[in-house]
């Protein structure tokens, strides 16, 4: 599944690196704690998080995730979606709770 098909079915807002929407998903990580992220996502993995800080960019790019779901409604600031457009790694939001986010993923068939 391609980046741009989880935003259609899961009903995503796209914040920020459109470019990267033909990235192909292999899997979902999700994690609040970057040190877990940065230790156990695998490249192509979608990552569902609250946080929002500019380090998320720096893990999703050092892990080569595919994309970064923030749940809650949240968006990130303006430098992380900056930098996220450079780098081709789609921000996406959703006004989901993380637990029903990954239901959601589950049900497209989506896994580790």
């Amino acid at each position: 599944m391609k980046v741009k098909e989880l935003v259609e079915a899961l009903n995503l807002k796209v914040l920020s690196g459109e470019s990267g929407l033909d990235r192909d998903i292999d899997g979902c990580y999700v994690s609040d704690l970057l040190s877990d992220v940065m230790g156990n996502a695998e490249m192509g993995n979608i990552w569902v998080t609250l946080q929002v800080h500019k380090n998320v960019m720096a893990i999703a790019s050092l892990k080569e995730l595919a994309c970064v779901i923030l749940v809650k409604g949240q968006t990130a600031a303006d430098e992380t979606l900056e930098q996220s457009n450079e780098e081709g790694i789609p921000f996406l939001s959703t006004p989901m709770e993380t637990y029903e986010t990954a239901g959601k993923i589950y049900e497209l068939g989506i896994r580790n």
